[in-house]
């Protein structure tokens, strides 16, 4: 090969690398990573016992004073979970770190929700199922409202602040508990409602096999419940090729004792955020949808 032709091969090398330099430069660009909502949010994360919120810092991702929770009430209607919702929004707009009371406030909640409307109900009353829980939430706060998936509120918050901080492309954040939720990100962006524990695998429903309450059910040692773990990880990974795996949920405090024995092409890490991760990411994603759609409150 001649000296032109190392010439011609070595420019052609370097317009891929900027090519590709560009592309990752603008695809981070397009990642939620800045809003115009420039002040605190109130994120508020509902679950089968407890009902939490925080004001949250955007910009680090991290709550503004203390986390103010409210036991779910029994039975958790809708009308009566949205009382508890408005007592939780209103103790921490009063504080003097509270935001301005036109910010939304984000909330997430554990169903399928689609265009606002619950689609399934997991630890909470059947009757949310078919409920706008957008309209429901904006109604009684009288301020903008944005409402999404629990699983989904933490998996943004920890591909935005936490373990997946500026990580591209495709990020699995799997919770292991009760259950298995999943949230898919795709260069920053969250994909909703991507129930990954409710695949099948061996003729299982996989949260049925593999979850932390699976492994508890059955008595299982560490060694015996890695080979369900990698199983299902391994049947993911071939269905998405992702980039990252953060695993969450309380059984993620363990997990020097579970994922160094995963045998897996992608890397996979423990969630950072632990327990603020459903307040901080009902927060952002508010401000995100804010941004967009200019809701108004009604009423």
């Amino acid at each position: 090969m001649s000296h032109d032709d190392d010439a011609e091969k070595a420019i052609k090398q370097a317009r891929k690398r900027a090519e590709k330099t560009e592309k990752d430069a603008a695809r981070a660009a397009a990642a939620p990573s800045h809003h115009r909502f420039r002040g605190p949010v109130i994120g508020v994360d509902i679950g089968g016992t407890g009902i939490k919120g925080g004001i949250v810092d955007l910009a680090k991702g991290t709550l503004i004073g203390e986390r103010f929770r409210i036991p779910t009430p029994s039975p958790s209607t809708p009308e009566a979970v949205a009382d508890v919702v408005t007592e939780v929004v209103a103790e921490l707009t009063g504080r003097p770190e509270g935001p301005e009371p036109e910010a939304p406030v984000g909330i997430t909640f554990p169903a399928i929700i689609k265009n606002g409307v619950a689609r399934s109900a997991a630890n909470v009353d059947h009757s949310w199922i078919g409920t706008d829980v957008d309209k429901l939430m904006t109604e009684k706060l009288k301020r903008p409202v944005e409402v999404l998936n629990d699983a989904d509120g933490a998996g943004l918050a920890e591909a935005q602040y936490g373990a997946g901080k500026g990580q591209l492309g495709v990020v699995l954040v799997i919770t292991l508990g009760t259950g298995i939720g999943s949230a898919y990100i795709m260069d920053g962006k969250l994909v909703p409602n991507a129930e990954l524990g409710h695949l099948e695998i061996d003729g299982y429903d996989a949260e049925s096999r593999a979850s932390a309450t699976a492994r508890e059910r059955d008595g299982l040692s560490w060694e015996e419940y890695v080979p369900r773990l990698q199983r299902y990880f391994s049947h993911v990974e071939f269905l998405f090729s992702p980039e990252l795996f953060i695993v969450g949920g309380g059984i993620s405090k363990r997990s020097e004792d579970f994922l160094p024995k995963l045998d897996l092409q992608t890397r996979i890490v423990p969630a950072t955020l632990k327990n603020n991760a459903g307040i901080v990411g009902a927060a952002l994603h508010a401000a995100l949808r804010f941004d967009w759609t200019k809701k108004k409150a009604k009423g």
